[in-house]
């Protein structure tokens, strides 16, 4: 039984592959380990300290996974970072982590903003099989030699802000390891899978959901650059990738060009999506289009990803459910009276336990005050249990739309919106308004001409006319965060301005 993080290497065969790099490189099981090994003797020699971060800023490559091994095979935790960040954002974040060094690539601006505060930093490169890391300053004196364990912080993330500051998240090697198996379990990996990784390594979705998940299983990871529709099937063909997870944009995007890329009719073992919502006609078109059953999970970084998940057939797949419990416990609670939990189909917060839920936020009794009762940690999510035993989200119970004491959620609108077939992207969200206090607007991505009268009745067959969208805008694309999540107060904001 695996104690720390970097133990899921021995699921892998010496031999075998674990990272693909296209057109540069590959590292089997063996060398991945000794890479691993490599890294965290360099950071024991140069001197870390115990449970304290060490930031990551790297792009997807193979010296991410290698970099963030190796830091969690020591007592020090990993903390990555977006590399697309800004000065401005970089300074929040190296502030609020206080890092003991910043690891990245050369000529990388974190360089400069960590030199300003005193951190040292270490730039690293993976050429050829050679492993290269340059230290920017002299050998600590203090030299911590503890070993990991499974009780040990190993991972530190921020949330994603979507309505409040970002918070900070220490996440265990139980934790992990947890929810690993969990993911593992549910999609029935094995050492026989080949995941394509086209969501960011900075993020749970593509770190824990994708590459930890497949190499845990002894399977091998695919990890170009950055993703690109135009050469996903020629690499998913290439490497026989046997299945990806990703965000609707990114589905959608190789859904629509599916013709124009020559996507094969029969593809991968299965499709996840996760992050966020998936119309059941997207969901319905992938599963035609490229023959495979389509999976949408519920994940979020206070439960090192995974929550939930619709299960591999033959079991049934509800579409607009994000399905079952996966090795959490799952409960809905009443909103009005905290504590008293519900019965099937009553909405309400929804609720979880688990070995993989963080123990607490970083330095923040309030957002800890706040998101625990009982054991249970809160989510901040509305949804409800079906007699099934299927989860289904209603929307964020900070995102509500409060039209005249009229609670509106925002994705039972976007549900409709996206079923137009002029529809390929929506987003409602609240507006304020002297009459009732907030009032529904949206913002539509369209693939052909369509007024905004034409979707408001649209809408009013389907919805009560307060929850009807009293203003549409129609835009070429929409705001996103970095993972490819839409955030209703940058689309309310954007379109506000």
């Amino acid at each position: 039984m695996n104690t720390i993080l970097p133990e899921i290497l021995n699921s892998g065969k010496e031999k075998d592959t674990a990272i693909t790099i296209p057109d540069k490189e590959k590292i089997n099981y063996l060398e991945l380990k000794n890479l691993v090994s490599e890294i965290s003797e360099k950071l024991y020699s140069f001197g870390i300290q115990s449970e304290r971060p060490i930031v990551i800023v790297l792009r997807n490559n193979a010296e991410f996974i290698i970099s963030f091994l190796g830091v969690t095979n020591t007592s020090a935790v990993a903390a990555p970072l977006n590399p697309e960040f800004t000065d401005e954002e970089f300074n929040f974040y190296l502030d609020d982590i206080n890092p003991s060094m910043v690891i990245t690539s050369e000529g990388h601006s974190v360089i400069k903003q960590a030199k300003a505060k005193k951190i040292p930093t270490s730039v690293i490169s993976f050429n050829n099989g050679s492993l290269k890391m340059d230290f920017d300053s002299e050998e600590s004196e203090k030299k911590d030699l503890n070993k990991p364990i499974e009780k040990n912080s190993c991972l530190f993330l921020h949330t994603s802000g979507t309505t409040s500051r970002p918070k900070g998240v220490p996440l265990k090697h139980k934790n992990l390891l947890k929810s690993l198996k969990n993911i593992v379990d549910t999609y029935e990996l094995d050492n026989n899978d080949i995941a394509m990784v086209v969501m960011p390594l900075f993020h749970v979705h593509g770190l824990i959901g994708v590459a930890l998940a497949t190499l845990s299983s002894g399977g091998e990871i695919i990890i170009p650059e950055k993703f690109s529709a135009g050469a996903f099937w020629k690499l998913q063909k290439k490497h026989n990738a046997t299945w990806y997870s990703a965000v609707p944009t990114i589905h959608q995007i190789l859904l629509i060009r599916s013709e124009e890329d020559n996507a094969p009719k029969k593809s991968f073992r299965f499709i996840r999506s996760c992050s966020a919502a998936l119309a059941p006609s997207v969901l319905k078109d992938l599963e035609k289009r490229f023959g495979a059953p389509v999976l949408e999970a519920y994940g979020m970084t206070e439960a090192s990803h995974q929550m939930s998940s619709n299960p591999m057939p033959p079991e049934q797949r509800k579409a607009g459910s994000v399905g079952k419990p996966t090795g959490v416990k799952i409960n809905i609670m009443s909103m009005e009276k905290i504590g008293h939990m519900l019965s099937e189909n009553q909405v309400g917060e929804v609720v979880i336990q688990g070995e993989n839920v963080t123990s607490g936020y970083h330095n923040n009794e309030d957002a800890n005050r706040d998101a625990y009762i009982d054991g249970w940690f809160r989510t901040g999510d509305q949804g409800f249990l079906d007699d099934d035993g299927y989860l289904n989200l209603t929307g964020r119970i900070k995102e509500l739309i409060n039209r005249g004491g009229e609670k509106i959620s925002p994705l039972e609108v976007d549900a409709i919106l996206i079923n137009h077939p002029s529809v390929n992207e929506a987003v409602c969200f609240a507006s304020p308004d002297e009459k009732y206090g907030e009032v529904v607007h949206a913002a539509l991505v369209v693939n052909s001409e369509v007024s905004d009268k034409e979707i408001q009745e649209f809408c009013s067959k389907s919805l009560a006319k307060f929850k009807v969208p009293e203003k549409i805008y129609f835009a070429e694309k929409l705001p996103r965060t970095a993972t490819g999540k839409i955030q209703r107060r940058n689309v309310a904001k954007f379109f506000a301005d």
